[in-house]
């Protein structure tokens, strides 16, 4: 299948862990994905030669998404190169980082991911779709009790989706599809590793729950929110069902609700 036969999808963060597995689905399923990464070439062109020695497609973009100007060259690229953006899988989010100024969760869970949103929209064509990843810590944030240590990142991931979802009205005059996929704690990321050793209880009581979704699990839950029928702002949640009490049961193992509850 040639490259113009194929649904460009950009995914941040996608050099390892989630991003990178999220990748290697959509690459199987004949899209070609654009690995974006904001360090480490190296992995992501690993992981864009994966997709390529199993029969699909993938390049690489490398791109700071917390710098604005770095930000309209990712999206200027990818356009420039193959004429078009399809999808766009915002997954790369931060807030933990050693040394980080105060305000970084903010920077880059809220301000780039809308950033990177408008300045997608102009590329995008009507049946286009954008697609937010998240955690249940964060998307219910101002409801349930957050893990020591996460604050950060959950208050600023759940102001990053508010952001986004005050922007359904033109995503909707656009015809650009909004969809959000939220996750329990998932088991071999780096974010749970942090906090088994900052706050291990708050770990221990979600595996008491059952057991946390995996990374494969995840990415499948996000690759179907790419092409999942849904109105915008649609969530589909992946494990922890007793965050919520009117989880409905998808097709990929993962759950979803119509109408998710706004906590903020």
């Amino acid at each position: 299948m040639r490259v113009e036969e194929r649904r460009i999808v950009l995914i941040t963060g996608a050099s390892r862990g989630i991003g990178a597995e999220t990748a290697r689905l959509l690459g199987e399923r004949g899209d070609h994905v654009v690995v974006n990464y904001r360090e480490k070439r190296k992995r992501a062109e690993t992981v864009a030669a994966a997709i390529a020695a199993a029969g699909g497609s993938a390049s690489v973009a490398g791109a700071d998404i917390t710098d604005p100007e770095a930000a309209a060259g990712l999206i200027e690229s990818v356009v420039e190169e193959f004429g078009r953006l399809d999808v766009l899988v915002l997954n790369a989010s931060g807030g933990l980082e050693r040394g980080a100024a105060e305000d970084y969760a903010m920077t880059v869970n809220r301000d780039a991911q809308t950033r990177l949103a408008r300045l997608a929209l102009p590329r995008m064509a009507a049946g286009a779709r954008i697609v937010f990843v998240t955690s249940h810590q964060a998307h219910f944030s101002a409801t349930r009790p957050v893990p020591t240590g996460y604050e950060p990142i959950a208050h600023s991931k759940r102001a990053g989706e508010d952001a986004l979802r005050a922007m359904i009205g033109e995503f909707d005059s656009r015809g650009i599809g909004f969809v959000v996929v939220s996750g329990d704690m998932i088991d071999g990321t780096i974010i749970v590793r942090l906090l088994e050793r900052r706050d291990p209880e708050a770990v221990s009581t979600r595996r008491e729950h059952g057991a946390l979704p995996t990374v494969e699990e995840f990415a499948a839950a996000i690759a179907e929110a790419t092409t999942v029928r849904a109105e915008a702002g649609h969530t589909i949640y992946v494990g922890g069902e007793d965050f919520h009490d009117s989880i409905e049961v998808c097709p990929t193992g993962s759950t979803s609700s119509p109408n998710s509850p706004s906590p903020a």
